[in-house]
């Protein structure tokens, strides 16, 4: 198969500060992990900016130019106690976006088989009207409406592995029947979203929290159970992973003990569903993952599933 990978230079810019867990060494530790030979084979591409046009099918004006206002000349502007700005951060986002927008393109046309997108700030904490959790505007969200609108998938899904619930992913698909988000994550933790009992408008939300201290055979269990199936009844016409690596035992704000084996199953199972439901259409997106020796072991490993 041919995976595209996707990232750019404007991504590393977006400074959050001394001592931020969500810092540019992470994208680093991701990129000198993909350099290894195992990875030649890689279609690498430099992220474009996202059109506006493409943002706007989540998030409104008024949050997209809150955003824009925000953004200092110098130093940092703090949103909320999580979420910081820089001066480069309005292009680092855009960059976000702009990668998981070309991703859907590039395999929708059949130019690649999947991708992945190694691109900060993440997304899925941002809901349609709030930047929050690190993320500013809601990368995989974006990326499916626009599969949608550009390339005739009626039914999109996310299955988002991030230990933090994507709050504001199933907040932007809570309300369309044709829009699926399946999420394992440890609760209680940040957000606090993402009851088992949140199920959407249509059955199109499924929830499968853990607890702190599972591990691997919780997680598989969770994914057997709860989101393969209800992905395999969905059908989706296109896939997208939110792929957070924070699950791992070595990190540092959570308490799940997934090692990289567990990420390297559910990228496999993920993988198979797309070539079931949708031609093996699949685009996935970094969210999370602080540690960043277990990031880029857990990375590579995703990589290697998708290629």
């Amino acid at each position: 198969m041919s995976t595209l990978l996707l990232t750019h230079p404007d991504c590393l810019l977006h400074d959050t500060g001394v001592g931020h867990p969500e810092r540019a060494d992470r994208q680093r530790a991701i990129e000198d992990a993909l350099s290894a030979p195992a990875f030649k084979d890689l279609q690498r591409e430099q992220a474009p900016l996202a059109d506006i046009a493409a943002i706007e099918r989540v998030h409104p004006d008024s949050h997209i130019d809150m955003v824009r206002a925000a953004i200092p000349k110098r130093d940092h502007k703090w949103l909320d106690p999580d979420t910081v700005l820089s001066p480069k951060s309005w292009d680092a986002a855009l960059r976000a976006a702009g990668a998981a927008v070309y991703a859907v393109d590039q395999v929708a046309a059949g130019k690649a088989d999947n991708a992945f997108c190694a691109v900060r700030p993440p997304g899925h904490h941002a809901e349609p009207n709030r930047a929050m959790g690190f993320c500013l505007f809601n990368t995989v969200a974006i990326a499916a409406l626009h599969a949608r609108a550009k390339h005739g998938a009626t039914r999109v899904a996310v299955v988002d592995f991030d230990v933090h619930h994507g709050n504001g992913t199933q907040a932007a698909f809570w309300s369309d029947k044709d829009l699926f988000y399946g999420s394992t994550h440890q609760m209680p933790l940040f957000p606090g979203t993402g009851e088992i009992g949140d199920t959407g408008i249509a059955n199109n939300i499924v929830n499968a929290p853990l607890k702190a201290g599972d591990d691997g055979e919780d997680f598989r269990q969770a994914f057997n159970a709860r989101i393969l199936p209800a992905l395999n009844d969905f059908a989706p016409d296109f896939l997208l992973i939110s792929a957070g690596f924070d699950a791992h035992l070595q990190d540092p704000l959570a308490q799940l003990r997934l090692l990289e084996a567990d990420f390297a199953w559910a990228t496999e199972k993920l993988r198979e569903a797309a070539e079931k439901h949708c031609g093996g259409r699949l685009v996935s997106t970094l969210e999370g993952g602080y540690d960043l020796d277990a990031l880029g072991r857990s990375a590579s490993v995703h990589v290697k599933g998708l290629m």
